[in-house]
């Protein structure tokens, strides 16, 4: 199988939604896992760019377990499997339905598990992460976390929209071969 000579506009977008995931979750929350201990005196980018996210949610300072075990399952699983399947599209492998929806669940796992850690800790005991400006809150908490939640909930379905024409189509073959 080689590369498709005319990617649709759609797998197109869904290749770069998983590249800049791979990005993301191998090397800027791979960078936060490995560097954990040190990230409050961290001065370089990467450092730079977490400590202005934990105005958002303090636990990147603190070497909060969750944090660290969520980032680093995203670092390990999620950010080397986008890359791969960046290339099962582009290539238009048939594992790509059924990896796309476990990268997919696991981001979205991973995020649901973020907001209700947070959700849990605010509410039940008294815990807060975030400053108390709105727009630090809403502008990198909710806004830049909501992405994994919205696009891998559509990157799920289109999976199992595929994985269901596929298993219609395949009883369908079986059905005519045992009339003929």
């Amino acid at each position: 199988m080689g590369v498709q000579p005319k990617i649709g506009s759609g797998d197109l977008l869904t290749v770069m939604w998983f590249v800049l995931c791979g990005f993301i979750h191998l090397f800027f929350e791979g960078y936060f896992s490995y560097n954990f201990r040190q990230m409050p005196s961290r001065q370089d980018l990467f450092g730079q760019l977490w400590k202005e996210y934990s105005l958002s949610d303090s636990r990147y300072q603190t070497q909060d377990a969750f944090v660290l075990c969520m980032e680093t399952v995203t670092a390990v699983c999620w950010g080397p499997l986008s890359f791969v399947l960046a290339g099962l599209i582009m290539t238009q492998h048939p594992l790509r339905y059924p990896l796309q929806a476990i990268v997919s669940l696991g981001q979205l796992y991973g995020d649901v598990l973020y907001y209700a850690t947070c959700l849990f800790d605010s509410s039940i005991l008294g815990l807060e992460y975030s400053r108390p400006e709105a727009a630090i809150f809403w502008g990198y908490f909710v806004f830049c976390n909501a992405f994994w939640i919205v696009i891998p909930l559509l990157l799920l379905y289109h999976s199992l929209c595929a994985s269901t024409k596929a298993f219609v189509a395949l009883s369908a073959a079986e059905a005519k071969a045992k009339k003929a």
